[in-house]
């Protein structure tokens, strides 16, 4: 059974400085404020935070949205998953909104893009790249990237198209996913709605044959580690920032709406490849994340999904960040 190493933990940090806004003609402005002066929609607003860890701005994006039936959440019968879904006023007649959010590193030498979104292969999605672009950043300029597991909403933005969408950037993406998603017999096993992922992995391997295919944990950058949280997909990893006494935890699929995660670990997803092994995960990672007052940013909670899972009584709970005028 894989484990966790502490350090992947040491992450008891003061909340971190957060923004949000929309940029409009190089400014930051409020977007009712930037919408009224262009004539655009406040809806059309790009949404934008952004975290400061130490030296590094962490800036968050969304590639879009998709509702999730309520029987993809295996663990509870679907009505029972309306229900958790309608005390938080998050049921909605197709299921359980999720977003698709990614994440710009930047320490003023090195940007890199972790996860990449579905790009128009779920929902209502393919954002990204107009998000980039609206604060100034272009495929060019992007030095890295990292895939935390190879499923179709984490990485069809770096080949959509089918070309490499990234020209000059570092791929890393996990031994373990690289070997799962690439092997044929396995697709051939496969059920259909996972074919996608394969695919878009034998792109991925194609268009980036550079590719690093990395091993468990280890530190890519100085301040940036990946951290094993192998489960979801056999080789899902996430992401650490740290620098100057702060860190961020970027943990990928661990959790998907707060009304389900970590209020429960033994509701699973139906694109979990080892339901077992996910939940494993889930059992350890959350308490321990609780324990340790992690800052974390997870994928598909609501945007920008920042926030520190704690105990409340003898449950535990998701607890949003503070994300604007923080020191």
């Amino acid at each position: 059974m894989t484990t966790m190493s502490r350090r992947a933990f040491a992450l008891s940090l003061p909340a971190a400085t957060l923004a949000g806004a929309a940029l409009v003609g190089g400014a930051v402005e409020w977007p009712r404020a930037a919408a009224a002066r262009t004539g655009a929609a406040v809806g059309a607003v790009l949404p934008l935070a952004q975290v400061e860890i130490g030296r590094f701005t962490v800036t968050i994006l969304s590639d879009g949205w998709a509702d999730m039936p309520f029987n993809y959440f295996p663990g509870r019968t679907p009505e029972q998953i309306e229900a958790a879904a309608a005390t938080q006023f998050a049921a909605r007649p197709e299921g359980v909104r999720i977003v698709f959010t990614q994440y710009l590193i930047d320490d003023g030498e090195r940007r890199i893009l972790v996860d990449s979104g579905p790009a128009g292969a779920i929902g209502d999605t393919g954002r990204l790249p107009s998000a980039l672009a609206a604060i100034g950043v272009t495929p060019e300029s992007i030095d890295a990237a990292i895939v935390t597991h190879m499923h179709v909403d984490h990485m069809r933005g770096l080949v959509a198209g089918g070309r490499r969408v990234l020209p000059n950037a570092e791929l890393y993406v996990d031994r373990r996913d690289v070997a799962h998603w690439t092997d044929p017999a396995k697709r051939a096993a496969a059920p259909d709605f996972l074919h996608s992922s394969f695919d878009t992995a034998a792109d991925l391997v194609r268009l980036y044959p550079d590719l690093q295919a990395t091993d468990g944990e280890r530190e890519i950058a100085r301040g940036i580690s990946l951290v094993d949280l192998t489960g979801h997909t056999p080789g899902q990893i996430g992401v650490r920032v740290e620098d100057d006494g702060r860190s961020l935890l970027m943990v990928s699929d661990m959790m998907f709406h707060p009304s389900l995660h970590p209020v429960a670990d033994d509701i699973g997803f139906i694109f979990e490849q080892d339901p077992a092994a996910a939940q494993a995960m889930r059992a350890r990672f959350f308490p321990r994340a609780a324990e340790e007052g992690a800052l974390i940013a997870a994928t598909h909670m609501p945007f920008p999904g920042l926030g520190r899972i704690v105990r409340d009584g003898g449950a535990l709970r998701w607890l949003p960040a503070e994300w604007a005028f923080q020191s």
